[in-house]
């Protein structure tokens, strides 16, 4: 298995092992309350990310840098290129009355023409203000009318017309391009008597501490706040990440490192990746959607060795394995492969980590049999040469994490905000831990405070939020963020995530609970779809379940039942509520009996962006999600259970 071997050649070279200096500070009862990390990047000086383009351009034109999907072929773009086309748009931006310190707007899923009006703003001196593309018209008005641009690049006519609507009222609404109506060719066009030298002028004017980008918060309550990240939070994020993970992505495992980018450019984490590629000049490809039907063929044809992913995209992946195989009867060999790939995982990592004596040839022999069977389809799925990925937004469920491992991809998870530039901890190349978030980004602090909150520090952490001072103020202290999340430190400084403050449920008997912990558990076994941990003030912890649909079409046609049973009559059949109980069973292994689900109720529908129950990133609206379904619960609760 490639990972094996991989992680036996970096072993071997202590140099990589030993890289990144971790200190960690215990309180006066042993526990460890803070880690550090020492930065591997140095701190930029001068200049900007805009330099990226053209720095690569000089230094090596001819390096393919991304591959453009065009007609079914990923054609490649070489560093000098896409430094000519981030110029051209630029001179547009300029000539249509761009400002230093202005502010463009990008309304558009993800794409490669993203990329480059990112770095083009940046060349012209202005600031990229990301808006998901499935915004709603109320959405765009705020985010507009709060950062006050005057430009907007939408990708759709419906996207565009969303800004036209939402923005109608503004004494000038922005000028408004369409990138499916050629904007940038557009933009190109209008650049054309701006010089090179006004470009390179506006591009050199740009410091570590000029303000980058407004990314808002997708807002899971409340108006979504414009976080102010500036060219240096940019910079510590990705300088930092490149060096602690290129090492082992190309040097150790001898493979051109690529990626296949499908997390949307409007969050954090999308556009750090984009940068620390760009950076370390690793070749991007773009795919702007996450779903597994649409996503699959892209992988199969660009083929990466790593993904940035959520934990939702590699649910999906092992519950599309297990559906394939029961279509055709071998279901029950799954889950075999399941659990053999789990105890696999375990006793090879536990080797690894000098902690056990690993797997013997019994687990051996079934490993490599169902390595035939199943685990190899899975690499394929992924496009063959993917050894590693990247998990955040949420944790992993951890049997999942070692399933994957075992299967030859290692997952490495991490931790973020929007506040923190995307990761403020990752786990380390040679140090897997599945079920915990890692250790913090080089150059970064993390302290758990007396209250549990997970506190972060370093040039990763945001200055303000955009014309905020009391939300700014909430959660920054000397440096310190506030980001809300609780956790716990390990002995070694490994972070794990047990939920949020504002989300701990207190039950009727006084008894605390992090649903978080229980939710990511559900979502992780079909056919749950979205669910809702409740119980504040209830006498026990119950839960609001959805079924996925593809879940439910698969379960369907296994069972020979018409495709259009309504949920209604599904949710009351004893063999689904008996699925969904094996769901609830795993969830609550991972509490005490007093903070375990004791009831759950399906119910019909979906939690979506479209109905206002999903933020863009995925999270449950859980404000909203309550008011939508109060019968729900208090039908659920009424039948005393």
């Amino acid at each position: 298995m490639g990972v094996r071997k991989d992680l036996k050649r970096a072993q071997r070279r202590t140099g990589l092992a030993t890289r990144t200096k971790i200190e960690t500070f215990r309180d006066e009862r042993g526990v460890v309350r803070e880690v550090r990390a020492a930065p591997l990047a140095p701190r930029a000086a001068t200049g900007s990310t805009a330099d990226i383009p053209f720095t690569n351009a000089t230094q090596a034109p001819d390096a393919v840098v991304l591959r453009r999907e065009h007609r079914g072929t990923w054609q490649p773009v070489t560093a000098a290129a896409f430094a000519r086309e981030v110029t051209a748009v630029a001179k547009g931006l300029i000539a249509a009355g761009l400002q230093a310190g202005g502010r463009v707007a990008v309304m558009s899923r993800t794409r490669y023409e993203w990329t480059v009006l990112d770095f083009a703003i940046w060349a012209a001196g202005g600031q990229t203000v990301p808006i998901y593309a499935t915004s709603s018209a109320d959405q765009v008005e705020w985010i507009v009318r709060d950062s006050g641009a005057r430009y907007v690049v939408a990708e759709t006519a419906e996207n565009a017309a969303t800004v036209t609507t939402g923005t109608a009222d503004r004494p000038e609404p922005p000028r408004v391009w369409q990138l499916d109506g050629g904007a940038l060719s557009d933009l190109t066009a209008l650049g054309r008597d701006i010089s090179d030298e006004e470009v390179t002028k506006r591009r050199t004017a740009l410091t570590p501490e000029t303000i980058a980008t407004v990314c808002y918060t997708s807002g899971t309550t409340g108006r979504p706040k414009g976080c102010v990240l500036t060219h240096a939070n940019l910079h510590a994020e990705a300088a930092n990440t490149v060096e602690l993970l290129h090492p082992l992505f190309k040097e150790v495992t001898g493979q051109t490192a690529s990626t296949l980018l499908f997390l949307p450019l409007a969050h954090i984490l999308g556009r750090t990746l984009q940068i620390a590629c760009l950076m370390a000049r690793i070749e991007i490809g773009h795919c702007p959607s996450i779903k597994p039907d649409e996503l699959r063929p892209a992988l199969k044809a660009f083929r990466p060795t790593f993904l940035v992913g959520v934990p939702y995209l590699f649910e999906k992946i092992h519950d599309t394995g297990r559906a394939t195989a029961e279509k055709i009867g071998r279901g029950a060999s799954f889950d075999r492969a399941h659990r053999i790939a789990v105890r696999f995982g375990e006793a090879h990592l536990n080797r690894f980590l000098g902690r056990g004596k690993g797997p013997g040839p019994g687990l051996y022999a079934a490993w490599a049999l169902y390595d035939l069977l199943v685990y190899r389809r899975i690499r394929k799925e992924l496009g063959g040469r993917m050894r590693y990925a990247i998990s955040g937004g949420s944790p992993l469920d951890r049997d999942l994490n070692l399933f994957f491992y075992a299967a030859g991809i290692i997952v490495y998870e991490g931790y973020g905000l929007t506040e923190t530039t995307a990761a403020a901890t990752i786990v380390p190349p040679l140090g897997p831990r599945p079920g915990t978030v890692g250790l913090p980004v080089p150059g970064t602090t993390v302290r758990v405070a007396d209250d549990g909150e997970v506190l972060i520090k370093g040039g990763i952490v945001f200055g303000s939020y955009w014309s905020n001072p009391a939300a700014t103020d909430a959660v920054l202290t000397d440096g310190w963020f506030a980001t809300g999340d609780l956790g716990s430190l390990d002995a070694d400084g490994y972070l794990t995530i047990t939920g949020r403050k504002k989300d701990i449920i207190v039950t009727s008997g006084g008894k605390n609970v992090s649903p978080a912990v229980l939710e990511d558990r559900l979502r992780s076994r079909p056919p749950v779809g979205q669910c809702l941990v409740v119980g504040d003030n209830r006498p026990f912890v119950a839960a609001l379940i959805t079924l996925d649909p593809d879940a439910v079409a698969h379960w369907l046609a296994v069972r020979k039942l018409p495709a259009d049973t309504p949920v209604s009559e599904i949710a009351r059949d004893p063999r689904m509520r008996a699925d969904v109980q094996k769901a609830v069973d795993h969830a609550n292994q991972a509490v005490s009996r007093a903070e375990s689900i004791r009831a759950f109720t399906i119910v019909d529908g979906e939690f979506t962006e479209e109905n206002g129950l999903l933020t863009p990133s995925l999270k449950v609206k859980r404000r909203e999600a309550m008011a939508a379904y109060a019968k729900d619960i208090e039908e659920l609760y009424a039948s005393g259970r």
